[in-house]
């Protein structure tokens, strides 16, 4: 039922409609903020990512054709911002001096043990290959199918398949000789 509301409001916005394009930012603002805080590692630089998504939203929502759920099309909007983001860290980082990133952050009251084991595997995570390390994120973080990450990714859901594979190999291996 969700999706034909999004629909609806879609074609609201599209047509210039300031209060069905603020519903649909309010009702996505949320996942756009954790997929990118998964992807760039601090609150601050998801924040950002976010802001972009949104901000980029309001001229791309007229180029939503359809041909995928709403959502799915808004994640690889804020998964080509973060990817985007990451690559302009890079660069940055080349020309400056190096920065301390926080890997992930948890909420308050979070046990010092699941934190260290949880910052571990997300490090980890991190440090995959891209498109291994995109297809984690999305399937295991963002709970989607692999159909629904390999449109966002623009590859096969069979793709997916194979980088979650080659990703939990990796994983296992390097988790492994951390102990």
């Amino acid at each position: 039922m969700k999706n034909l509301v999004d629909r609806d409001l879609v074609a609201q916005a599209a047509a210039g409609s300031r209060d069905a394009f603020a519903t649909i930012v309010r009702a996505h603002y949320d996942a756009i903020y954790r997929m990118a805080w998964r992807w760039v590692g601090s609150r601050e630089d998801a924040e950002d990512v976010a802001q972009n998504v949104c901000v980029g939203l309001a001229k791309a929502i007229r180029s939503f054709r359809g041909d995928s759920e709403f959502s799915t099309w808004l994640f690889r909007l804020t998964y080509n911002a973060s990817l985007d983001f990451l690559r302009s860290r890079k660069r940055s980082a080349r020309s400056h001096e190096p920065e301390v990133v926080v890997l992930f952050e948890r909420p308050a009251g979070a046990s010092p043990e699941a934190n260290a084991i949880e910052t571990e595997l997300w490090k980890e995570v991190r440090n995959l290959p891209g498109q291994q390390r995109d297809a984690v994120l999305l399937v295991y973080a963002e709970d989607m199918t692999h159909a629904d990450a390999a449109r966002v990714m623009g590859c096969s859901a069979k793709t997916v398949s194979w980088h979650l594979h080659e990703a939990r190999k990796r994983l296992k291996t390097r988790l492994q000789e951390a102990g």
